[in-house]
């Protein structure tokens, strides 16, 4: 330290402690060398200053004391240095003259200038804010902001930045510069947009370095409206950007899908004298190939080759993804030969584009043969081509398999990465995570870091136990030991799998070991921690884990915006789901078709299927093309809700854009035709499913079966059981609970109503046996015989059926004896349902939602009303929270029993948690009431039905115009009256 800045230090404090503790202040307060210091020597130079110290110390005597102050006022601001400046304070204060503002002002300008921004600060502090003066001068306020920002308190910067535009001051150029810079290295981008937003406003100009943080920030942020509106600015002030800039920006608007913005981008470029290189070219195409636009990407690429520019693999490789992806395979193997012609041989990445299309289209074998062919060329296989072909045998069922491929890509030396374990995981049993994880930190060990394993045994053999975290301790440490950035990715899994394993705890200290070893979770790390958080019923603290992502420099990407669209159609909050979808294009980025696939497959569950339609419109006009995860969905919604015509013309479509069907969507379809009573259509397909090599499973048998239920088709019913079992098809619990429900809820009716001719029907119905049993039909002899003709028998089915149930290897499960108390309560056997609820819970497994809506469904049947609500109260007490079902339930049997009062209080009770009841429950209150003449309350429920959208039904409308007209009450039953008119327009229009 200085001898001035020692003075200075020791005078800042002893001027406080004089001003608080009401003491006189004089030179005797000061340390010898701060006295010494302030008289300034007799050089010719100094000789001017020499005669201002005079006057001013002649002032003094003379009692001048305000004189005085404007002398040295005048000293301070002419200083040539720091040190003159403080002598010349030092000397006024030690005369007994506190300088004022103005002179503290200059000091401090000059002290910021000269980087002593810790003395200016306490300067501004102790000899200005705390003597209660209010700082206003334009100068002060810009130096302290600057001040601040050196010593990175930015949020004290950003206040004075606040004042001086509340003062109507401007703010300096290196106000605005350091605040952009701060806020920038702090990850508060966006607050230093805010400030350059100000900064422009009030025409300040700004330096190059503080527009090039911007763009760069920004745009890693993926906050790409922001950073082109920084760079139109810069432009328009004619501050030529560099190639860097240019580059981050059209790396970042590809990344994001607007392409076309990029490829505009890079000819402005172009205007500047730049030239686009092979990696800004290779970005363009790829960019082209993701929006499936092969077009633009091949134009991009001749281009690319008449200006000179060579491609390298991986141009080629991006090409021949794009291709393969739509389905163009010729065009990609033509590239695949220009590629060698050019001679590029093809890579790893090459294959690996190959072989994942041949898994993805369902060719395992091909793509087997192809990782063989690979091997023999001397191009050794990455984890990447290992993981799709075990994701396609997995999808196979090829198990065996899996085992044998996996074993050979560790016998390569190749070291698993964490997509290859989110792979393998999300096919083992619940509860293995850890120890799958233990099993991929050997792999790391050994093949990464040739880490000797025999001291460590292997988990396989083991349950989790502490052992085994205390080998996985031992493993990441070994592995931290030599090499770090394999133990990032050793970390990373193991975060995961705490993650999936439901271990927040462990999670969380996973992740500050991380950090004090200077290591960065990954975004998988990150997505599956803010998934468990969900999972865990923490949404607050998931919203704010997000925010912490991004403050170290981590992008929220689509995989992040699926998991919580994913939680919130889960839960039926299509709302929020929305919001997160225009969150996502606020922020310019593109919702992933799962995105979508979620929100519409929620639609699809809730009825909703016009909007469910409108959503995947948008996404068609947003340029987002489905995959067959996403037609299936699409499908089956439509199908489920009686759509059968439109699922049939989209499952055209998949064909029409090269998506290959797997069973999955003909089950949905056939699925969907059977339920419309178009059995002969859907013959169809699954004559088509079979010759392209897909056998009828499960899945598809428990549809049938479920629709023919449904239609009271017993006898046909239970022949493909029969069926199912002679084909050596095991039925899984969906099948068990679609047997027991479909017959239990038959037990009160018996005659279907046909939609079309018995004899076409019936021919249809042998079709579709034929072709499910692949050959001419058993006789009658031998296949199964049931035949129903009353209540009882039903009821002995039923029986039966759940006898049969209770002695599977499922059981104990929850949906099961869900099935079995919804069979005994239609039954009316409730005794018995109860002792299976009671055996259900000395098993360990508790009721849920759905089990209390059949009980109370069953107690209302049998006319038991005060049981219905006793046990909708035992529900509430033991912790059960009771959804849409349970009130909706409750509403339509209390209004069927006449408790009108308490039907109407149990609607309220929903609008109050924030759900509506259901249309159909609405009209059974308006119908009761309408019956009651209660008509102030049906008034009320109209109303209510109206602000959820909901039209009343036209016979329902008559009863309360009638009831409205009785009770001379003219104007309301008017309102009803256009209302009932309006809605047969719209029925007439919609129509």
């Amino acid at each position: 330290m200085s001898k001035h800045r020692l003075g200075l230090h020791h005078w800042l404090c002893f001027s406080y402690l004089s001003r608080t503790t009401k003491r006189p202040f004089t030179a005797c307060h000061l340390p010898a060398e701060a006295i010494s210091s302030t008289v300034p020597t007799s050089s010719p130079i100094n000789n001017h200053k020499t005669l201002c110290f005079s006057l001013a110390e002649q002032l003094i005597l003379r009692g001048l004391f305000g004189s005085a102050q404007k002398v040295i006022q005048r000293i301070i601001k002419q200083s040539s240095s720091v040190s003159e400046a403080i002598s010349a304070v030092e000397f006024s204060i030690s005369r007994g003259v506190e300088p004022d503002v103005t002179s503290y002002s200059f000091l401090i300008r000059q002290l910021v200038a000269s980087g002593e921004t810790q003395m200016a600060e306490d300067i501004y502090v102790y000899c200005i804010l705390k003597r209660g003066i209010e700082p206003k001068d334009q100068s002060l306020l810009n130096s302290m902001a600057i001040c601040y920002c050196n010593l990175g308190k930015l949020d004290e910067a950003k206040l004075l930045f606040d004042k001086l535009l509340d003062m109507k001051l401007r703010p300096c150029s290196s106000t605005c510069n350091a605040l952009i810079k701060g806020f920038c290295g702090q990850h508060s981008i966006l607050d230093g947009f805010d400030v350059f937003v100000v900064a422009i406003d009030a025409g300040v100009s700004l330096s190059f370095s503080c527009y090039n943080r911007l763009v760069d920030g920004l745009s890693r942020r993926g906050f790409l409206d922001e950073a082109l509106y920084v760079f139109d600015v810069m432009c328009e002030r004619g501050v030529s950007p560099n190639v860097h800039l240019f580059k981050t920006l059209v790396l970042s608007l590809c990344k994001r899908g607007r392409v076309e913005e990029a490829e505009l981008l890079s000819m402005d470029m172009e205007s500047y004298g730049f030239v686009l290189d092979k990696v800004m070219y290779t970005t363009l195409i790829n960019g082209y190939s993701k929006n499936k636009k092969m077009k633009m990407a091949m134009r991009v690429f001749l281009r690319m080759l008449k200006l000179g520019c060579e491609p390298d693999k991986y141009t080629y490789n991006t090409l021949m993804h794009g291709f393969f992806s739509l389905g163009m395979l010729d065009k990609g193997w033509v590239l695949h030969q220009q590629m060698a012609e050019f001679g590029l041989e093809p890579d790893a990445v090459s294959y690996q584009i190959m072989i994942g299309k041949y898994c993805k289209d369902h060719k395992v074998d091909c793509a087997l043969m192809l990782l063989n062919n690979m091997i023999q060329c001397n191009v050794a296989p990455s984890v990447h081509s290992y993981t799709a072909l075990i994701a396609a045998l997995y999808k196979e069922n090829r198990l065996a398999e899996v085992d044998v491929l996996y074993n050979k890509m560790l016998d390569n030396g190749l070291v698993p990465d964490h997509v290859l374990f989110f792979t393998l995981v999300n096919n083992y049993p619940r509860g293995s995570e850890i120890t799958l994880a233990c099993t991929f930190l050997r792999a790391i060990a050994k093949n990464g870091c040739g880490i000797d394993l025999s001291d460590i045994p292997s988990p396989t053999s083991r349950t989790v136990t502490t052992d085994i975290v205390s080998d996985i301790d031992h493993l990441l440490g070994e592995i931290v030991a030599r090499n770090l950035p394999l133990a990032n990715v050793a970390f990373n899994i193991y975060m995961i799998a705490l993650c999936l394993g439901g271990k927040l705890d462990s999670a969380l200290l996973c992740m500050d070991k991380m950090a004090s070893l200077s290591l960065q979770p990954s975004l998988s790390a990150y997505n599956s921690m803010i998934k468990c958080l969900y999972q865990n019923g923490l949404l607050e603290d998931a919203k704010s884990f997000v925010e912490v992502m991004q403050d170290q420099g981590q992008v929220p990407n689509q995989a992040t915006f699926l998991i919580m669209v994913n939680v919130y159609c889960k839960q039926g909050d299509t709302q929020l789901a929305f919001e997160v979808l225009d969150q996502m294009e606020e922020s310019g980025l593109k919702p992933s078709v799962a995105i979508y696939d979620s929100i519409i497959g929620c639609l699809g569950r809730q009825k909703r299927i016009d909007e469910a339609l409108e959503v995947f419109r948008r996404m068609l006009e947003d340029r987002i093309y489905p995959d067959e995860t996403m037609f299936v969905t699409m499908i089956n919604a439509l199908s489920i809700n009686g759509r059968a015509i439109q699922a049939h013309e989209l499952f055209d479509k998949m064909l029409e854009d090269g998506v290959q069907p797997s069973h999955y969507a003909y089950t949905a379809l056939i699925h969907g035709l059977v339920k419309k009573n178009m059995i002969e259509k859907g013959c169809v397909y699954l004559d088509r499913m079979i010759e392209n090599g897909f056998m009828p499973n499960t899945v598809l048998y428990t549809s049938l079966i479920k629709q023919f239920l449904r239609k009271r088709e017993f006898e046909f019913a239970f022949k493909l059981v029969d069926l199912m079992e002679r084909s050596e098809i095991e039925r899984d619990l969906v099948t068990y609970i679609t047997l027991v429900s479909g017959v239990s809820r038959n037990i009160r009716s018996l005659h279907g109503k046909w939609l079309v001719p018995q004899k076409q029907y019936e021919k249809s119905k042998e079709m579709l046996f034929r072709l499910l049993h692949q050959s001419a039909m058993f006789s009658r002899e031998k296949c199964l015989k049931i035949s129903i003709s009353s209540q009882e028998q039903i009821k002995f089915l039923a029986l039966r059926l759940i006898n049969k149930v209770k002695n599977t290897p499922l059981m104990p499960n929850l949906y099961l004896y869900n099935g079995i108390i919804s069979g005994f309560c239609w039954a009316e056997k409730m005794q018995d349902a109860y002792k299976h609820l009671d055996m259900m819970q000395s098993e360990g497994i508790q009721p849920n939602q759905v089990t209390f809506t059949i009980l109370i469904d069953g107690h209302f049947r049998s006319g038991e009303i005060d049981l219905a609500v006793s046990l909708f109260n035992r529900m509430n007490a033991q912790g059960c929270s009771p959804d849409k079902i349970v009130y909706n339930t409750l509403i339509r049997g209390l209004c069927k029993h006449g408790r009108l009062i308490d039907a109407l209080s149990i609607s309220y009770t929903m609008l109050k948690k924030g759900f509506a009841p259901s249309k159909a429950s609405y009209e059974n209150l308006l119908t009761s009431l309408c019956a009651n003449n209660w008509s102030v309350h049906a008034l009320k429920i109209c109303e209510d039905m109206l602000a959820h959208k909901y039209v009343p039904c036209g016979h329902n409308l008559k009863l309360l115009i009638c009831m409205l007209d009785e009770e001379n009450k003219s104007h309301e039953a008017r309102l009803m009256i256009d209302l009932l008119l309006n809605k047969r327009r719209f029925m007439m229009y919609t129509s």
